[in-house]
């Protein structure tokens, strides 16, 4: 009996000191609807996923799962990330500028004067805290599937930098059927899981389906231990080559045979009828090399049409495995108590064989995958060790209105779609919003819905400081936006700069793309940046 007691007033003790503890970590953060109960996260990231792409930005592309989200929350219309992906991931993970965080250009094209230089190591360096590091610490579960990027050593992947579960790909792109990459210089892809390097990848492998796969399995195997949990699902889709199942490859067929223009045409009416862009918005000019669709023989413009109805695929078939998910949480009742942030990383990829004339970053490796005999073999793009990817002019439509796409610094490269939902979210359901937001704003936000603090010491050393700004006043609905006109962002990479301040943004950008001289918009007036207010008059 003195034992069973004593069993008794030790089990009593421990739940008092649990009770304690959660309370702590509770007090001072955002709860769900009041409950006291900190909210779950959930971080959906699409792969150079285009602003105009889902059916609630303007897309014809059917995309029920995500559109829920934004009817279930807000719309943000200026969202802004890098022009690439490591660079964006690297600040949404650390809220730090690419130059202090590590990812001041991406390791792949690291320049020989950027060799050795703090800030351009090409992977998260140790001078910085992440996310999932500070979420941990605030008592979160953290778990990641999918495209990591920052990093291959074992104190660089994602075990190592705070997610207590993983399933990644460390490498920036690749097969999604299995673990053959598309670049010469690593031609078969690096995974992990929980930290351990993988030599062969899970039966029945796809990408989409795996990753999502992979942490509705975590969530499952901590459910009912009273912990929130964060989830990084970092998608590879829409990002090339388009493989998907066959299912789905043909939901499109000779819908884009009517070409890039008139397809642009028809999102920017239904994002001013959504009130997307206001009236009286712009398309942006086509580029420069990219041919009116109207003069290619109709065989030309099919071939080339099919190219994006299997973007379209791919776009279609993450959304259906977001809804997997969204039925998970739902099922398991933490739905309701879920903030789900759904974003793109960068621009649309205008990559094809249209782009190397421009001989921009990226056109080594494509060169090394074109080389496939897929290439000019329709019939067997999607599967494996095929390479199709759409091109700059279905890229414009991706990012429509605005100009240029992934790797530049125009609108059309880092101005990106944003859906926040959940229980944070006290603003008109379906509602949108015009505030200037960044994906470094994302570590402070997050930070104060957990009641977590970002630390003074990294590894002995002050770290760098967050240059975002939180959203919990603006989600709450108290501010229209969490920076005043006198606040400012701004971006480098690949030498290609740019700053906003209020409506003005100044971008300076090499030729062909640019003009190499200081450009002026007023994007209030011209968000597709066709009239150059510093251009000299004539």
């Amino acid at each position: 009996m003195e034992i069973t007691a004593k069993k008794h007033l030790l089990r009593a003790t421990l739940v008092c000191a649990l009770v304690a503890t959660t309370a702590a970590a509770q007090a001072g953060s955002p709860s769900s609807a009041g409950t006291g109960k900190r909210p779950n996260i959930v971080i959906i990231l699409g792969d150079d996923l285009g602003f105009s792409d889902m059916g609630a930005f303007g897309g014809e592309i059917k995309t029920p799962n995500f559109d829920s989200l934004a009817r279930a929350g807000v719309r943000f219309t200026q969202f802004y990330t890098h022009a690439s992906c490591s660079p964006t991931r690297s600040m949404l993970l650390t809220g730090v500028d690419t130059h202090l965080n590590g990812l001041g250009n991406m390791d792949e094209w690291t320049a020989p004067n950027q060799w050795g230089v703090d800030g351009y190591e090409g992977y998260l360096n140790n001078r910085v805290a992440t996310l999932p590091q500070l979420l941990k610490d605030a008592g979160y579960h953290t778990y990641m599937a999918g495209k990591w990027h920052m990093g291959k050593a074992p104190d660089q992947i994602p075990a190592a930098r705070g997610f207590e579960r993983d399933f990644s790909l460390l490498d920036g792109a690749g097969s999604y059927w299995d673990m053959w990459n598309f670049t010469a210089a690593t031609p078969r892809s690096t995974f992990t899981e929980d930290g351990r390097y993988l030599r062969k990848l899970p039966k029945d492998y796809y990408a989409t389906k795996t990753y999502t796969d992979k942490i509705i399995g975590y969530i499952e195997a901590n459910r009912g231990d009273g912990k929130p949990f964060f989830a990084y699902v970092s998608h590879q889709a829409p990002h090339d080559p388009y493989h998907l199942p066959r299912d789905w490859r043909y939901r499109h067929v000779g819908e884009y045979d009517k070409g890039w223009d008139a397809v642009r045409q028809e999102r920017l009416k239904r994002q001013i009828e959504l009130g997307i862009m206001p009236a009286g918005t712009e398309l942006s000019e086509r580029m420069w090399f990219v041919p009116d669709s109207i003069l290619l023989a109709p065989a030309s413009r099919a071939i080339l049409g099919k190219k994006m109805e299997l973007y379209a695929g791919m776009v279609e078939n993450m959304d259906f495995h977001v809804g997997r998910l969204i039925e998970y949480l739902k099922k398991i009742g933490e739905y309701d108590n879920t903030i789900f942030i759904v974003f793109g990383d960068n621009g649309a990829e205008g990559t094809d064989l249209f782009k190397m004339i421009a001989g921009t970053p990226g056109t080594r490796d494509f060169l090394f995958a074109a080389t496939h005999w897929s290439q000019t073999n329709p019939n067997a793009w999607g599967d494996p060790g095929s390479y199709p990817c759409y091109g700059p002019m279905w890229a414009q439509v991706s990012m429509t209105p605005f100009s240029q796409f992934k790797g530049w610094l125009a609108e059309g490269g880092i101005r990106n779609a944003l859906i926040v939902s959940g229980p944070i979210v006290q603003r008109a359901r379906g509602s949108i919003n015009r505030g200037v937001l960044h994906v470094a704003d994302l570590v402070p936000t997050l930070l104060e819905v957990a009641g977590a603090s970002y630390p003074s010491s990294v590894n002995g050393q002050e770290p760098p400081p967050l240059m975002g700004k939180s959203w919990v006043r603006l989600l709450a609905g108290e501010q229209e936006s969490p920076r005043s006109a006198q606040d400012y962002l701004a971006w480098e990479l690949f030498g290609n700069r740019a700053v906003r301040q209020g409506d003005w943004k100044l971008r300076w950008q090499y030729k062909p793309y640019g003009t190499e001289q200081w450009e002026l918009f007023n994007l209030a007036d011209d968000a597709a940046e066709r009239h150059d207010l510093a251009a000299p008059t004539r």
